[in-house]
């Protein structure tokens, strides 16, 4: 087994001795899988921790591994990315989704919820509004959890690999303009 040198895995062992945390490193960049219903303590420990000190929420997005040829602990990933402003450490920190039902169409799956890190990173209400509109995934205590990219009633979420590349007849629905009539 391979000893993990990031700092903060070892911050983090120590603070929740309680939880089963998987860490990675590849190439430099450190990676850690947290359980859906621990991450808000766990981003708010990244972010107060003075050895941590993850101050800046750099993006939020997902990941579907639909297909995927590896085992995964769930069809979806959240994915964070943060870094330390005071000196330049970068976490990722990813959570795992698996829906309870089917996912093809535009319902909203309980399953596939987790809590919202607005309040620790305010700057993350847009990008958890886009990752909600492009794959259904809810962010239980959003400030304003709706569409940012589609019209609200979109019949489906268009970034999850069960959504035909070609679409569903949306593109068909709007009139060609042309030139002339600009």
């Amino acid at each position: 087994m391979r000893t993990l040198t990031h700092p903060t895995f070892d911050r983090l062992r120590e603070a929740f001795p309680d939880l089963v945390l998987q860490g990675a490193e590849f190439r430099g960049s450190a990676s850690l899988v947290v359980p859906a219903g621990a991450l808000f303590r766990v981003m708010r420990f990244l972010r107060d921790d003075p050895a941590c000190d993850y101050d800046f929420l750099s993006d939020v997005t997902a990941v579907d591994y639909l297909g995927y040829p590896a085992a995964q602990p769930g069809r979806f990933a959240v994915v964070y990315m943060l870094a330390s402003t005071a000196d330049g450490k970068r976490f990722v920190v990813r959570t795992f989704l698996d829906p309870s039902m089917e996912t093809t169409g535009a319902d909203r799956d309980p399953a596939l919820e987790i809590d919202s890190v607005t309040p620790i990173w305010p700057g993350a209400e847009w990008r958890e509004r886009e990752v909600y509109d492009m794959y259904g995934i809810g962010f239980r205590g959003h400030p304003d959890l709706r569409r940012i990219l589609l019209w609200e009633d979109y019949p489906a979420f268009p970034l999850r690999k069960d959504y035909p590349l070609r679409g569903r007849g949306e593109r068909e629905m709007y009139r060609v303009m042309e030139r002339e009539d600009a």
